[in-house]
């Protein structure tokens, strides 16, 4: 199964809202009932680097506030999860994988926790330096050498035979817990949920920017999630610039897809073929539930 791989609206009529970065302003899309927040610097965001600086910055604060909340709704969220578990660890108990560990033999290293952290992709070193800022005794911390040493690369040295018990046994602390959710909403969820409100996209377009960004890595280099945003966007106009939301996510899903192919070999390809062009096909912009997909051959649900 996958790892995550490091490398990066209201349904109202033209009504303008005054932010500090210009003008914005509220058009119909195809989203359900999810319109279009639009700037004067839309633009702006084809670029690799502003798109990262508008996921991650706050300048756009007061038009995300104005939107509907999407994926970030705590039931919309929850169903999220379920979703990109059945993809990283086969179950939707995502709650499950707090103690996983294993090495897929990816070239990646040891893949843990909720949203598959890996040594090699130095996603896992910088969660276990955060925790260990916090939480200086924990049982994790006389790792971090090993693990700023094999950092980008699929060693285990300095890790074994200890690292992975030492995982196991952390993951049942709630603070280790804890860390965990919170550094996959800081670096993958947020900044995805955010930028696809941006372009004008609903909860699907938003899980789909959170699967590419799990999967790809929030990076600006090729075939990190930016750069898989611009190729789409060479492609199909967002929602956001006037384009139709089905185009611009089925040009979004053609460039994940060849990412995959590109990067793992077209392991991983049912996370796109059989799980988010299916809700597409269905015509789920809203991720409604129930819903049945499959990853791998295997049937999941949500109700």
């Amino acid at each position: 199964m996958s790892a995550v791989k490091r490398s990066g609206c209201l349904l109202l009529a033209l009504v303008p809202v005054l932010v500090t970065a210009g003008a914005y302003l509220f058009v119909p899309a195809d989203s359900g009932g999810v319109g279009a927040a639009r700037s004067a610097a839309s633009a702006d965001r084809g670029s690799r680097e502003e798109a990262k600086s508008a996921a991650e910055g706050s300048e756009d604060d007061e038009v995300i506030d104005g939107l509907p909340a999407g994926l970030a709704a705590s039931a919309k969220k929850e169903l999220a999860q379920q979703i990109v578990a059945s993809a990283v660890n086969s179950t939707t108990d995502w709650r499950g994988t707090y103690g996983s560990i294993r090495d897929t033999g990816d070239g990646r290293g040891y893949t843990a926790g909720i949203l598959g952290y890996c040594t090699g992709t130095h996603d896992l070193l910088e969660l276990v330096e955060g925790y260990t800022e916090e939480y200086p005794g924990n049982g994790l911390a006389e790792y971090l050498p090993a693990l700023r040493e094999v950092d980008g690369t699929d060693s285990h040295e300095g890790l074994d035979p200890g690292f992975p018990e030492a995982w196991r046994t952390e993951a049942k602390s709630e603070d280790f817990r804890a860390a965990q959710e919170a550094e996959r909403d800081r670096v993958y969820f947020d900044p995805a949920v955010r930028l696809a409100k941006l372009d004008g996209l609903g909860a699907l377009g938003q899980l789909a920017y959170y699967d590419a960004m799990v999967l790809h890595g929030p990076g600006t280099e090729a075939n990190g999630f930016y750069e898989l945003r611009e190729r789409a966007l060479d492609k199909a106009d967002t929602p956001a610039d006037g384009g139709s939301e089905e185009e611009y996510l089925n040009a979004f899903l053609d460039v994940h897809r060849a990412a995959i192919e590109a990067t793992r070999g077209g392991d991983d390809i049912g996370r796109v073929d059989t799980t988010l062009r299916r809700f597409l096909r269905d015509g789920n912009l809203g991720l409604s539930t129930p819903l049945r997909w499959e990853v791998d051959g295997e049937t999941f649900t949500a109700s």
